[in-house]
């Protein structure tokens, strides 16, 4: 018999063995209970709905379907659910993928059935739980500077590729097939990502900073 008040868990991993381990855990915690297993993202989007877990544990790795895509499909479709990444894998890249595709937590499969129990229970409250290396991983991320024009679009990099040619507003213009005042406006956008004041400036700024690489 089973407790309206109980956490209800979904494991998504595509080892046998590993989700055979996880439900035996989740039976023997008293507040945990086994929603349902997925041995993919695509199979747990299938089960998503009968399982209706509280708390997802997410593998990283899958056939088809990524960990990081099996989060985004499953926020998009139901933004309620905690979904907590418990992995082998602590590369930097892809703590801080899940973490932007919505995951609520991040640990290492390592982690001890106690500490595990309790990350759940703070997923289900809406309190994240990293692994060290997750956590440094956040830390070395805000560290970061980011690149000189790291946001400048396709467009504008087309721009700026033309600007280092040498080539006015007009002839920009011409070369993309776009208005004069467009090619204006594209010129100022850049001048404004890049810092600086002029054209020249930003010739400079992209050829010290190898920006066009």
């Amino acid at each position: 018999m089973t407790d309206s008040s109980n956490i209800r868990v979904m494991i998504v991993d595509d080892h046998p063995v590993i989700r055979s381990g996880l439900s035996a855990f989740l039976r023997v915690v008293p507040d945990l209970e086994l929603a349902g297993e997925a041995s993919s993202g695509h199979r747990a989007l299938a089960l998503l709905e009968q399982a209706a877990p509280d708390v997802i544990l997410m593998d990283m790795m899958m056939p088809e379907m990524s960990g990081v895509e099996a989060i985004q499909a499953i926020m998009a479709r139901n933004p309620d659910i905690r979904i907590l990444v418990l992995t082998s894998y602590k590369e930097d890249h892809m703590i801080q993928d899940a973490l932007k595709a919505g995951a609520m937590g991040y640990l290492l499969k390592d982690v001890s059935a106690t500490e595990l129990a309790n990350a759940i229970r703070a997923a289900h409250a809406g309190k994240p739980t990293l692994s060290p290396e997750a956590a440094q991983a956040l830390i070395d991320e805000t560290r970061r500077a980011p690149k000189l024009g790291f946001d400048l679009t396709l467009r504008e990099r087309e721009v700026l590729t033309l600007l280092v040619e040498g080539k006015t507003n007009p002839e920009i213009a011409d070369v993309l097939t776009i208005s004069t005042a467009t090619a204006r406006f594209h010129v100022s956008n850049i001048l404004s990502k890049l810092e600086v004041s002029s054209r020249t400036e930003a010739v400079a700024v992209t050829l010290q900073n190898n920006l066009l690489e």
